[in-house]
């Protein structure tokens, strides 16, 4: 077992000196008219569990909401803001002292900023953290084929292949701005950045299985104590 959500405090006791607390950041916000609204806080649990089978950590229960707020436009996103996810992460990286450290699996490039401040503040206060986030290609940032591939691979029942279509397939950089002032749905009405057309869940797995492994090595090529943010 490796989730705390399994286990008790002893049975946690006994391994946590040893193990990182690996902790699935993600977000609540629109996904297209084709995908689910917890599309990147799925994705970090999955990448959180595939760590968990590689290396000694545990998984604890994802965060399941972010900052969200280029969503805003369009309904049932759900976000709390850059200030209050630093300062939940913050909080949170300070109660896990029993562990050997933290990493902060992020799959929402809202959380960004918010979780390297969180970071640079643990670190600061002398304590172990991590953070990753997958990358991808900057024209297929949001409900494109990236994102389809992978919830085709966890999740197949929940993604409307039918209602797929292209929205923005802009360079993410040559949008950041118009982004952040007026929010996504001035650049998408669909809400996608990118294509999700050809989507598989063949092509999900390999890229599920390429960020696992990138993961993994970041974890591998941690210092085991930090002295420096990023």
């Amino acid at each position: 077992m490796t989730r705390l959500a399994d286990l008790t405090w002893p049975e946690i006791a006994e391994v946590a000196e040893h193990s990182v607390l690996a902790v699935p950041v993600g977000a609540t916000e629109q996904h297209g008219p084709h995908l689910p609204f917890t599309v990147d806080t799925e994705i970090a649990v999955e990448l959180c569990a595939r760590l968990a089978q590689r290396r000694s950590a545990l998984v604890a229960p994802p965060v399941t909401y972010g900052s969200s707020g280029e969503h805003a436009g369009f309904p049932g996103t759900l976000s709390i803001g850059q200030e209050a996810i630093e300062r939940l992460l913050v909080e949170l990286i300070r109660s896990a002292d029993a562990f050997a450290g933290v990493v902060l699996v992020s799959a929402h490039g809202g959380n960004a900023e918010p979780v390297r401040r969180a970071v640079t503040t643990a670190r600061a206060e002398g304590r172990r953290v991590l953070a990753w986030t997958p990358t991808g290609r900057p024209d297929d940032t949001h409900a494109g084929r990236t994102e389809t591939s992978v919830l085709l691979a966890l999740r197949p029942d929940a993604v409307r292949l039918d209602r797929a279509e292209p929205g923005n397939t802009t360079p993410l950089p040559n949008l950041l701005d118009r982004l952040r002032t007026e929010g996504v749905r001035a650049t998408s009405e669909n809400g996608v950045l990118g294509d999700p057309r050809g989507a598989t869940g063949e092509e999900g797995a390999q890229i599920l299985e390429a960020w696992t492994t990138a993961l993994t090595a970041a974890v591998d090529a941690w210092p085991h104590h930090d002295d420096q943010a990023g």
